[in-house]
Parts: C-alpha cells; structure tokens; sequence
C-alpha cells in the first residue's frame, strides 16, 4: 500500500509502480481533492467554491447495478464541474489489520506493536473505493491538521493522504476519530449528476457517528433513515422509490 509522498519530497522514477491500474467506470479523482493529494493541498483558511454533493453522503439504492458499490454509503470528499470524489465507509476491508498495516509502513516496528496506544484500536480499514485501491486515504476528525498535507472538507472532517497521520496516530497524538480507506470512488464530469437522475443513489446530510461509527452493518440502513427511508419498503426497481 502507498502513501502520498509529503509535497517536494521527490520520487524516484516519477511512477508509483504501487498503484494500481484504476477501475474502468470510476474515473481518478477529478476535483481539487486529486490536486491536493498530489501535492497542492487547499489551505486551512482559503475560500473555495463547495458542490452541492461536498460533505454528503451518498446512498446506493437497491437497484445498484455495479456490485462494487452494492449497499455502499460514500461520504463525498469534492463534487464540482470537473466531477466528484468519495469514499466508501461501510465496506470494511477483509483480513486486513490497521496494527499490520503500520508495521508494513514501517511507520512501527514489529516489535512495537504491542506499544501502541489503544486509541489506534479504533481506526478501521477499509474498502474506499475501486480507484487507486493499492493507495491509503486517512479520513479523520478536524482536532488534527498537517499544513500542506491535510485537505479540510466540511465542518469537522478532515482527508489526509501521507504517512504522518499514521505516524501520529501510532504516537497517540492523532485525530480523534479517523479511518483508513484503501482507494476511493472517482467519478467524471457530470457522471454522478447522471447516475443520481437514473436513481442509482440517493444522498443525505453527513454526521461523524455515520462516517466514524465502529458498527458498518449498520450504517446503510441508518443512512436510509435519516431521510425517513425504510428499507423494506425501497423498492428495487429503479424509478419505484
């Protein structure tokens, strides 16, 4: 797995050969998000045009036709002109393990593992996306900042894509709530605007219990409910909500 190098630390060859050939139907991201993760991160206090999407919560309805994002709730990290950006944060990664991660980071050593604060016990992995899937986005809670590496979404989240954040959760000195997503959801211009209008997703306000919460079974019928949806009653034809 790769992280984002920190901005002027050069990379041998100018390729990650790490990365992952990218899923066909979701585009790289499209949007100020794949500039900041490249090395050109928005700052703290600077004015930018939001999407109507950015901060969202997108829901997949029943009719999903793409099994990869089957049941999935993405939270929307960038939606604009020049297409949108999202990670996946009900699909827990299997058999993956945040503790082994760090150790195949070398941000610990193997033998420094069990000195691990708890606070790392709570940060889970997951499927972010079928874009870059070999790649780790951090997504976590505003009360942690790396200027020129974090990029501020919406009140109170926060998306940062180098090794530091890992380092300072292995420290006990990260975010307070944070999740590893491997890869992410990417879509081109005016895509998800057209897959929305083909009812393929529904979307809701974002709180932190539904981006952060431990229990992921849960969270796509509690996404549901928060716009007064029962999934019982979703019909699975598309257009027959």
């Amino acid at each position: 797995m790769k992280f984002v190098r920190r901005p002027g630390t050069p990379q041998a060859g100018g390729k990650d050969p790490g990365v992952e050939a990218e899923a066909p139907r979701k585009s790289a991201a499209p949007t100020e998000v794949a500039r900041s993760l490249t090395g050109k991160p928005r700052s703290r206090n600077k004015s930018t045009k939001r999407g109507y999407l950015d901060g969202q919560m997108l829901i997949a309805m029943p009719s999903m036709g793409d099994e990869r994002f089957a049941r999935s709730v993405i939270y929307v990290c960038a939606h604009s002109s020049e297409g949108a950006m999202g990670i996946i944060v009900n699909h827990p990664a299997s058999h993956v393990n945040f503790r082994d991660l760090l150790v195949q980071l070398e941000v610990v050593s193997e033998g420094d593992q069990i000195q691990l604060p708890q606070h790392e016990y709570r940060v889970k992995v997951l499927r972010g996306g079928p874009v870059e899937t070999s790649r780790g986005f951090v997504l976590h809670s505003s009360d942690f900042f790396i200027e020129n590496s974090t990029l501020p979404i919406d009140d109170g989240v926060c998306l940062t894509a180098t090794l530091d954040v890992l380092k300072a959760i292995a420290r006990g000195e990260g975010p307070r709530s944070a999740l590893l997503a491997l890869g992410y959801a990417g879509w081109a211009p005016g895509q998800l605007e057209n897959e929305i209008h083909q009812n393929g997703w529904l979307h809701c306000a974002a709180d932190l219990d539904l981006i952060f919460g431990q229990d992921s079974e849960a969270k796509y019928e509690r996404a549901l409910k928060k716009i007064g949806i029962d999934l019982g009653m979703l019909s699975s034809e598309a257009g027959h909500a």
